[in-house]
């Protein structure tokens, strides 16, 4: 597979080639948020309260942290397969690799959503994070802006806020609103960002790894969105 010709960038194929890619890429999305819906669905129903009850302490200090940078690891690994060059397998096994590990760190907030913020939490942010994620996607898609220059922002925002997380478990302090909102509007970037990048400088065979990182985006933006809801929800 040669990746020097520009013909496979996105921007400047052919607009049958560059529909087809766009399809592709997010059936794979919707493929992933499902399997991702699946899963979780299936862990909340199989773990008994006991189980449910032993996942809630990887919430706790420094087990959180080593959650999370497993998580981290394998996020790593998942985009590095579903980036690589070689077999549509190996591509297919990081996207899967990906939702399998947002399914696993998601659980714990999830437990608490579905035990202790009423039966509406989860369904309200899930619908919010979709039209979010959807208004997004319909301005890239109608002003096909280029938003890579939202790249250097974004990775600054992004260390800055892991720094804030790793201080909030090792410190014990509470990250509150703000920060979820901060975190919704650094989400909403990602997605513009990658959204931009499918129509213009993605390859058209990188649907997967395209699918992948708007799926990133999109379960995080839904991480805080549901912290937020849980929190206004509280509060009545």
């Amino acid at each position: 597979m040669s990746y020097g010709y520009d013909v496979s960038i996105a921007a400047r194929a052919s607009g049958s080639d560059r529909a087809a890619f766009v399809r592709r890429t997010y059936a794979h999305l919707a493929g992933a948020i499902l399997a991702f819906i699946g899963i979780e669905a299936l862990l909340l129903n199989v773990l008994g309260n006991d189980q449910q009850v032993q996942v809630l302490r990887m919430m706790r200090g420094y087990g959180w942290l080593v959650v999370m940078f497993a998580f981290m690891g394998a996020s790593w690994l998942a985009q590095s397969w579903a980036q690589s060059g070689s077999s549509p397998g190996v591509q297919y096994l990081g996207l899967g690799l990906y939702v399998v590990a947002e399914a696993v760190i998601f659980l714990p907030l999830l437990i608490i959503a579905s035990h202790f913020a009423g039966p509406s939490v989860i369904p309200t942010a899930g619908v919010l994070t979709l039209a979010v994620f959807g208004g997004l996607t319909l301005s890239v898609f109608v002003t096909k802006k280029d938003y890579s220059a939202l790249r250097p922002v974004l990775t600054v925002g992004s260390l800055i806020a892991l720094g804030v997380i790793v201080a909030g478990i090792l410190f014990g302090f509470n990250l509150g609103l703000f920060f979820s909102f901060a975190m919704v509007a650094l989400m909403s970037g990602y997605i513009l960002y990658y959204t931009s990048q499918v129509l213009l400088n993605y390859r058209t065979d990188q649907h997967v790894a395209a699918a992948l990182a708007l799926f990133a985006a999109v379960a995080t933006l839904f991480w805080y969105i549901l912290q937020i809801v849980m929190s206004m929800s509280s509060r009545d």
